[in-house]
């Protein structure tokens, strides 16, 4: 082999940033990447299997699939190799030289410098192949892909490049050699590796066996598909080292579903939900990660979504005995039967969340902490069960203090006699919302409010409508009547009789109405407020605030809309006012009072203002006139 045949090539950026931690790592837990190269090579085995279904020809050289585990002391290397898929030279290139994994990106923001902070971000990230570097001072890759020819050679020492070179042709599959760094000759002793396939990957379907430097081979784990035992014959350690594998993640499971259905359609699912968020759950693509398998042999966990994306952080497998093992995965998005199942998992997975709910309440305010904002992204999808994810939803509301959350039933069991809706208000920041002018009605006849402020809350409360039969309505809605709801008949009686004596309110809306024109579309009295003067609200089947501002800064709405202004009829200000309307010597004072408030009103509610020059000169004035009384 000629040097002149050896092409050096450099990491990407990212890559070159998760290499230096993983060469100066402080990691506690060196022995996952044992775990990670042969879940590696466990994947490398299941989609050969897969292709060869339809390609015979690539699987020539055999179908017995194993993985092998070969120590050599003398040289102090250890080497994993499998007869899989194997690696052409650009997917050498492109998988172990650039970015490897979506979220890569989001990960990398996130780190600080600072190796003890950063390796359990490492963790939680999932450290695949790379992890090779926490124990090895280089690395050499070797492999053939299936149905070619040609054998490469990947090198590297993790300084920033790598080289690849063409290699005389070798057995189809990968080879990684390990060149082991000083202090690390635990990883020599047959008896320590043992232990580390018996713990991590006793799960994985192919044999694994440990080769030591006699040539005396011992397969050292079961080799069965965990998913197809029995739950009474699986451990909770066993479990979460399955999750480590499918999910290539560190973290604990925080719940595990596993469940066989049968009858008419057969299957089984082996599903875990995280405990962290993973780093590619807002990654735009939005891709779910279910491996399928056809009985027991992988197909695709592409092109195919086995649960929607509003379940995209659940983890896992779905084996099916009922599909063709030669199924195209071309078709697979539009199968019947994968279909059918989809809804079951869809159904088992709310079910589970709501048994958790009711059953550990705490933990399930950490999942909703992690998840719920991509859960309630269901409630916008068509055909979604919107009423069973309700159920398992969580908000905020206005009789929750700090962390605490509430269920719609929850909600329900409190409501008021007399309520038939359910009333919720959406914005940006919780700490605001709960000081919104929006509320003081609400709160004056104890009724309580949903505050919801994540951004997927605008969208999903314009597409359910109701629960159960009760109305969902936001209380920035003109036409709510809260009267009906109160449970303090006298003050009832006492607000009739002061609004039948007051009929200038009734000249002061009409007045409003003139001064303000266009930027309104009606003034009228409204029973939602106590403290505040006005407030802004908007038609039935309108768009609510946040929405439109959303749709105008994404350019997809030319305008804001006009609104209503909402007066309390009750107030000091709105009755000083009232008295003056019919008076001409008043006039300059009503209308710039008028404008004052329609201002604080757009203010309050997050709106620009129509004339900000005009509202510091009335302002002042005011200011200044109450300074001189």
């Amino acid at each position: 082999m000629s040097s002149k045949n050896e092409e050096k090539l450099k990491f990407s950026a990212e890559i070159s940033k998760v290499l230096q931690l993983m060469i100066h790592s402080l990691y506690t837990n060196k022995d996952i990447f044992l775990r990670e190269l042969i879940s590696n090579a466990s994947d490398a085995c299941d989609k050969l299997r897969y292709e060869a279904l339809t390609q015979p020809d690539l699987s020539r050289d055999g179908t017995e699939y194993q993985l092998n585990i070969k120590i050599n002391k003398e040289k102090r290397r250890i080497t994993i190799s499998d007869n899989g898929i194997g690696m052409s030279r650009a997917e050498l290139i492109n998988n172990l030289g650039t970015i490897a994994k979506s979220g890569t990106q989001e990960f990398l923001s996130m780190l600080t410098g600072d190796s003890k902070k950063d390796m359990p971000l490492i963790g939680q990230f999932g450290v695949g192949f790379y992890s090779s570097f926490m124990v090895a001072e280089e690395v050499t890759v070797v492999s053939t892909r299936a149905g070619s020819n040609e054998t490469w050679q990947w090198h590297s020492l993790g300084d920033g490049e790598f080289t690849i070179i063409p290699m005389d042709e070798a057995p189809r599959g990968t080879s990684i050699t390990l060149h082991l760094k000083d202090g690390e000759d635990q990883y020599l002793d047959k008896f320590r590796l043992r232990h580390i396939v018996q713990t991590y990957s006793d799960h994985i379907s192919f044999p694994i066996n440990i080769i030591d430097e006699e040539g005396n081979s011992e397969a050292v784990n079961t080799g069965s598909a965990l998913w197809m035992r029995n739950k009474s014959d699986i451990t909770p350690e066993q479990y979460k080292e399955f999750y480590h594998h499918v999910a290539h993640a560190v973290d604990e499971p925080w719940l595990t579903i596993h469940n066989k259905a049968e009858g008419a359609l057969e299957y089984t699912n082996l599903l875990f939900v995280p405990s962290m968020k993973p780093f590619d759950l807002y990654h735009p693509d939005r891709k779910p990660r279910i491996k399928l398998y056809v009985k027991r042999v992988f197909i695709t966990e592409e092109n195919v979504e086995l649960i929607p994306r509003y379940l995209r952080f659940v983890r896992g497998i779905i084996d099916s005995q009922d599909l063709p093992l030669n199924i195209s995965r071309e078709t697979l998005q539009h199968n019947a039967l994968l279909a059918k199942i989809r809804d079951m998992v869809i159904k088992r997975v709310l079910l589970e969340l709501k048994r958790k709910s009711e059953s550990d309440a705490e933990g399930y305010a950490k999942f909703w902490a992690n998840f719920g904002p991509v859960l309630k992204e269901g409630m916008c999808e068509a055909n979604s069960p919107r009423q069973a994810i309700m159920e398992v939803c969580r908000f905020n509301s206005t009789t929750t203090q700090g962390d605490a959350l509430t269920g719609i039933e929850d909600y329900i069991s409190r409501m008021k006699e007399g309520q038939d809706t359910i009333y919720y208000l959406t914005g940006d920041k919780l700490d605001v919302l709960r000081l919104s002018p929006q509320l003081e009605g609400f709160a004056k006849r104890g009724i309580e409010v949903l505050l919801l402020s994540d951004h997927v809350d605008d969208f999903w409360v314009n597409v359910v409508t109701d629960y159960k039969g009760k109305k969902l309505k936001s209380v920035t809605r003109a036409d709510i009547d809260l009267d009906k709801v109160s449970s303090d008949s006298e003050d009832k009686k006492e607000e009739e009789k002061d609004k039948d004596q007051d009929a200038n309110v009734q000249a002061l809306c009409v007045r409003i109405k003139e001064i303000l024109g266009d930027n309104v579309k009606d003034v009228r009295t409204t029973s939602k407020l106590s403290n505040s003067a006005v407030c802004l609200a908007v038609e039935e089947g309108a768009m609510d605030f946040r929405l439109e501002r959303f749709l105008i800064e994404q350019k997809q709405l030319n305008t804001a809309s006009a609104k209503i202004l909402e007066v309390n009829p009750d107030h000091s200000i709105i009755r000083s006012l009232a008295g003056k309307v019919s008076s001409s010597a008043s006039a300059k004072e009503v209308e710039d009072a008028t404008w004052l408030l329609f201002d604080q009103a757009r203010i309050l509610e997050g709106e620009t203002l129509v004339d900000p020059a005009g509202f510091m000169r009335r302002l002042q004035g005011f200011v200044e006139k109450s300074l001189a009384a």
